[in-house]
């Protein structure tokens, strides 16, 4: 959000937890990309704020949320004084979060895998609706046949992204894996390291899909200890992931920080791997 939105937003945030008897004279940005994450002061709530226009996907976090939290899986909690719901105000949306002090070792490719393992198992028992990955896709390929979300895309590589989302999607189509619901965007900026456990937040992205489309976001190393996962099919996913994220950063409205730097590097990421052997079976 560029700056006189940011201001709103935080007022926003502000005047709804002063409201639910919170402690809030303020709030310190700890993330601000197309919605702004806030650490609320005093009381120390985190709050989760965007335009309107983001009402579904808030409500469908919040229930995720809800639904993970009584299936034991690895989430950052919902404040429990918020209500489990989300609140409009002056054009936005907001949800109230539990703060997790970062605490603990840095969590090692065995912790990571054990915690997504976790959070499968959860996702499993939890009975929820969610798009199929190749939803997600189909969406990033209209993204990138529409110049007039993608004006800055060159020629070869709008080719280049609208070849490897096509082919990856009929890769995963017809692969015949095991299918669940996934949290659709574990990378690392999603698992906290707390005095607990590590927890997984950013919950709106759920989709259902192969487990080795969620383990395709983990660092590499990841992969060896989770078990089961077919690394044929984690290097397909983990194309697929650069794909999608090349997509988002050359939409016009996108606002995700180091803009530019993720839009030259994703697509050298995809083109590299496109050239590579093990994608000519595809």
């Amino acid at each position: 959000m560029e700056a006189p939105e940011v201001r709103r937003a935080v007022a926003a945030a502000v005047a709804t937890s002063s409201g639910l008897g919170l402690r809030a004279d303020d709030a310190v940005v700890l993330n601000n990309s197309d919605r702004i994450v806030l650490r609320v002061l005093p009381c120390g709530v985190v709050a989760r704020v965007a335009p309107s226009a983001h009402r579904d996907g808030f409500e469908f976090e919040v229930e995720v949320a809800r639904r993970l939290a009584e299936a034991s899986g690895p989430v950052a909690g919902l404040e429990p004084r918020a209500g489990h719901r989300v609140y409009a105000r002056d054009g936005f949306v907001i949800s109230l979060w539990t703060y997790y002090e970062p605490a603990g070792p840095e969590i090692t490719p065995a912790g990571y895998a054990a915690a997504l393992l976790r959070l499968h198992a959860a996702l499993r028992r939890a009975s929820l609706a969610a798009p199929h990955v190749t939803e997600r896709i189909a969406g990033a390929e209209r993204e990138v046949a529409d110049r007039a979300r993608t004006p800055e895309l060159t020629g070869p590589d709008r080719e280049l992204l609208s070849t490897t989302l096509s082919r990856l999607s009929r890769s995963i189509s017809r692969g015949g894996a095991a299918e669940q619901l996934l949290h659709g965007e574990p990378h690392p900026g999603n698992l906290l390291s707390t005095a607990k456990e590590p927890l997984f937040i950013d919950l709106e992205t759920c989709v259902r899909g192969p487990v080795e489309f969620d383990v395709a976001h983990a660092p590499e190393e990841v992969a060896v200890h989770y078990p089961g996962a077919d690394p044929a099919l984690i290097g397909l996913c983990r194309t697929l992931t650069w794909a999608l994220v090349a997509t988002w950063r050359w939409c016009d409205d996108d606002q995700f920080p180091d803009r530019a730097y993720w839009r030259t590097e994703t697509l050298n990421r995809v083109r590299s791997a496109m050239d590579g052997d093990w994608s000519h079976g595809l």
